[in-house]
């Protein structure tokens, strides 16, 4: 008997594409910053008449730094808000920072409150409610053996260098750093982390964050990239940073030059949803990935604006246009204030069940749950071995089948 492989192939392929059918039918639906390039230039245009401002202006990152948006009076004029809302506002802004830069504040839907963008920058009454957060799940203060340092891990360590960054997200593991003034550390106040470095011969990776890395000058970033270049056992450097999501002009030809000589250097960045893949990010990856330098997404599994697996991919298949590759998706941690915005941990495993085989591995990051107190991250994945003997395990695959398969 002839086998038609062909034939058989064909079958395959439908079948295969009736397995994504529910994302092909509302992928195109997902709103990205490329698909709502005219209404963001539409905003960007009027925030423009607000602040009058020109475009020069506008893609200069000091003067978005410089007119961050922190007063209700001026946010209620680029989006609609309810008299509620504005009071809600005030009452959150005396107890949790907030403001957003006027590029970020272009992405949002001003007719929305639901919009994914606005729910990660607005405060919003829940804020207030929360009673289950903490301000530092994590730990921090008791896992830094010397000034401005974090260490959980056995080989890697984080300096914190700044509070500052273009945005305070509403759901910041960090705001009880935030205060109400932007300082960046000094030389003088990091000569200490750097020397806990140079002692500590096991650390090999250094992550430079805060606050937001990138809001340190170029000229303090080059200091500090050279000091640490100059520590033999630090073997990469890397950089935490926001910025490509919420300022993009930081991303400058200048800074490229300047990150370029410290290779191995490495950034990792947070987009939470598709909407803040924008043409003006496209150019701040094109710049930064011209400089040779890797980059990485770490996004935050948030209620509301990705807890969905189609949202989650077409996130993950965005950043990789952009030469961005997923690295992580945290569950959001129980910090005060931003408790509405966690998910069940099903959410997390639904979308990662509907990642594995769905997509290309390129497009399929880690889930992580962070342990308490500092305890480190944990992966979170579907059961894939379904049992154990001494000469073979089961194991499911992607489609849900059931194969056993030889353990010699």
């Amino acid at each position: 008997m002839i086998i038609d492989k062909q034939k058989i192939g064909l079958e395959r392929a439908l079948e295969l594409k009736e397995r994504i059918i529910d994302y092909l039918a509302v992928k195109d639906k997902i709103p990205t910053g490329t698909t709502k390039k005219d209404i963001i230039n539409e905003n960007k245009e009027r925030i423009k008449k607000i602040y009058n401002c020109t475009e020069e202006q506008w893609n200069d990152w000091k003067w978005q730094m410089n007119n961050r948006i922190t007063k209700v009076e001026t946010l209620s004029k680029i989006i609609n808000l309810t008299e509620e809302e504005q009071k809600d506002i005030m009452i959150i802004g005396e107890k949790f920072r907030w403001a957003l830069s006027p590029y970020y504040a272009s992405l949002i839907d001003p007719n929305n409150p639901e919009d994914p963008i606005r729910k990660q920058a607005v405060p919003h009454a829940l804020e207030e409610c929360d009673q289950l957060g903490k301000d530092d799940p994590m730990g921090e203060e008791f896992t830094s053996p010397a000034p401005n340092i974090t260490r959980r891990y056995p080989d890697r360590l984080i300096i914190n260098v700044t509070n500052q960054c273009a945005m305070y997200c509403r759901h910041c593991q960090r705001r009880r750093n935030i205060g109400e003034l932007d300082v960046n550390k000094t030389r003088r106040q990091l000569e200490p982390a750097l020397e806990y470095i140079r002692k500590t011969t096991e650390i090999r990776d250094v992550l430079i964050t805060g606050g937001d890395a990138l809001m340190l000058s170029n000229k303090s970033l080059d200091w500090l990239l050279t000091e640490l270049d100059n520590i033999k056992h630090v073997e990469i450097k890397r950089l935490g940073s926001r910025t490509l999501v919420t300022l993009p002009q930081r991303i400058t030809p200048e800074l490229c030059e300047i990150l370029g000589r410290h290779h191995p250097l490495y950034i990792n960045t947070q987009f939470n949803h598709p909407q803040e893949i924008t043409e003006d990010v496209y150019k701040a990856t094109d710049l930064l990935t011209r400089a040779g330098i890797p980059l990485g997404n770490q996004a935050v599994l948030l209620k509301g604006i990705n807890n969905d697996p189609h949202v989650m991919k077409k996130l993950n298949h965005e950043l990789l246009k952009v030469r961005i590759k997923p690295y992580y998706i945290f569950h959001a941690k129980a910090v005060t204030g931003t408790s509405h915005f966690i998910t069940r941990v099903e959410d997390g495993i639904e979308i990662m069940e509907k990642l594995r085989g769905y997509t290309s591995g390129l497009a399929i990051p880690t889930y992580i749950i962070n342990a308490p107190l500092g305890q480190g991250k944990t992966p979170i994945l579907p059961e894939y071995q379904v049992s154990q003997s001494k000469d073979s395990i089961t194991i499911r695959t992607w489609e849900g089948k059931t194969i056993k398969y030889p353990n010699k």
